[in-house]
Order: structure tokens, then sequence, then C-alpha cells
């Protein structure tokens, strides 16, 4: 955060990765910046002896692959082993959902979800390694359940790109292992890039979401009609938005325009509206116009117990690249 500035007066360009615009077109708004740093100084730390290492934004998958590296000696330019590491890590780094939970594979029959247990990867000095879980745990460890794993935020599926290596998702082998206990070999890598990506987040404005519940019958027909007299309200008013947002939860707020129309006898549809601008008097304002609906628009309507919806400052998230040399990373040894 403190150096952005010192970038900018050198010539370095920080662009956003998926819009392109500059960052100085958002510099003002700024309320921090972070890189994502790799497995490099937590392997440092473990090797000079850190029993517990506190660090900046870190990898997930670099928390599994930095103990690996230390535990088995592996060099930054062994490729296929780093790539292992790596997707050691992003197996597990997302906890229970590869063990069951948040699995879409026979999902009713995963056993006792109340006490699933939680991945654990027994690793071996060649990249190998088996996915498990404790005994006597509930939830399951199997091939599909790490299939759907692997999957999350994967992106181009051979080029997974962090800090320490671009791994070749396409190149995993899964195996049954037994019960609750999967094999994952054949993993292959590639040189790491030049960059580190950077997470930068700026104020954007303000929002507001609140929510109205309408029942049977035409539970449908009363929700689009209220979000149809709530958005005429605020045209009255004159407020100005930058987005004005409704969906129709228990209809079509999962998949839009694929749900198709619902059941005409549908028990009950949430109304969700919600509105974003820069100006937070007119965001305000709009939170005084959901409760008078309950008595001024369709009836059978509930669902308002949380009362007036809050207004919010909005984070907008801004990511680019940033070339590796610019950034030092330091590890300091402290003993308690």
């Amino acid at each position: 955060m403190g150096r952005l500035d010192d970038f900018a007066a050198q010539g370095v360009e920080i662009t956003n990765m998926e819009t392109g615009e500059p960052l100085a077109a958002v510099r003002d708004q700024v309320q921090s910046a972070n890189v994502y740093l790799g497995a490099s100084g937590l392997v440092d730390a473990l090797d000079r002896g850190a029993q517990i290492v506190v660090g900046g934004r870190l990898t997930d998958t670099g928390l599994t692959l930095a103990p690996l590296m230390h535990e088995f000696g592996w060099k930054f330019d062994q490729w296929d082993l780093i790539s292992a590491g790596t997707i050691a890590g992003h197996i597990i780094e997302c906890g229970a959902q590869a063990s069951g939970g948040n699995c879409q594979y026979d999902w009713q029959n995963i056993p006792d979800l109340a006490n699933v247990g939680f991945p654990i990867v027994e690793a071996s000095p060649n990249g190998e390694f088996i996915v498990t879980k404790h005994e006597g745990t509930g939830g399951r460890v199997n091939v599909q359940s790490i299939k759907e794993q692997l999957l999350y935020e994967m992106g181009d599926p051979k080029s997974y790109i962090t800090p320490d290596v671009v791994a070749d998702f396409s190149s995993i082998q899964l195996a049954d292992a037994g019960e609750n206990r999967v094999r994952v070999f054949g993993i292959k890598g590639n040189p790491n890039t030049e960059f580190y990506k950077v997470s930068i987040a700026y104020s954007h404005g303000y929002k507001a979401v609140g929510t109205l519940v309408y029942a049977w019958p035409d539970a449908y027909a009363k929700a689009q009609a209220a979000e149809k007299i709530l958005r005429a309200r605020l045209d009255r008013l004159g407020l100005k938005f930058d987005l004005v947002l409704s969906e129709f939860v228990g209809v079509n707020a999962t998949h839009g325009q694929l749900t198709g129309e619902p059941s005409s006898d549908i028990p009950e549809v949430q109304l969700r509206f919600g509105v974003r601008g820069p100006n937070k008097a007119d965001v305000e304002r709009f939170t005084k116009e959901l409760a008078p609906l309950i008595l001024t628009g369709p009836p059978a309507v509930t669902g308002f117990a949380g009362g007036r919806p809050k207004v919010e400052e909005i984070m907008a998230y801004f990511p680019a690249l940033l070339p590796k040399n610019l950034i030092e990373t330091k590890v300091e040894i402290v003993e308690a």
C-alpha cells in the first residue's frame, strides 16, 4: 500500500487484469493493496526453525507446499514436485469441501456431516500423495469428492498460476486407495511467471439491500408487482443509482432466465431488492421506501423482521500484476 505512489513515479504500470483500467483512475479511493506471496518466505522461516509463521497475504496452496518443501528438501525449480505440493494444497485448502462437504456426487448418502472429518494429505518425497481423513469422523473422501474440489477456482486446467509454479491440472491422476483414501499422482508443472498478483480494494460508493416475502396465492405475481411499484417510487423521487437490482428468491435468483416460469401455486417468493450508487444520501433514502410497501403494495407480505436495510460502503476489487523483482520478502525469527 505504501509503495503504490513510488511504483507510479518509477513508471511501473499497474492495470486491472479484467478491464485494463489504470490504477490512477481509482488511486484516491484505494484502501488496501496486498501481494499474494507464495511458499518462499514460509520455507525460509521453517528452515530457520520457526514453529509458528505469521505472514502477509499468502496463497492457500503455499501453506501446504511450504512444509513439504521444508521436509523433503524440494527445490524451487523442481517444477513437477512444486506442482504436486501446490495441488495438494489446492485439494485441502477449503477444508471439508474435499471430504464430503458441499459435494454434489451422491450427497444424500454422505454419512454424518454433523461430525465431518477434515482432509489430510499423506505426502511422499516423489510428489505422490494420499488424501484421507481421521478415522471415526463423518463425511467421505473418494475420487468424486476430490474431483469436485479440483474444479474449484481452477480456471485454465493446463495453466493454474501461482507465485511458485504453473500447475498442469490435466496431468493429475486419481485412484481409489481404500476406504476414504485417494491416491494422487502423475502431476506435472511448468516454470512460474515473473509476476505477483496484487489484490487491491478501493471505495466504490454505497449499497443497501432489503427483502420482502410474498405468500400464496399468486406469490410470484405479487412479488413482481411490488418490484415495479418500488422502481416507480424511486424514479419519482429522482434518486440516482449506478445499479438497481431485483431478484426473486425461490424462482430465479440462482439460475436467472434459465429457470423459466414457476408453478402458479408456488407457496412463497422472496423479493430481494438492492441499490448501489455514489451518493450515500440517495441510498439512505431508498431504505425508507421498503417498509411502507407492506401496507401500500400487494397483499400477503411478510419477512421484514430485520428492519430497515443498512447502508454499507462498497469495497471494489482491482486485481493486477506486479513484477516480482519489485517485491522483497523479509523473514524475522522472534523467540517467545
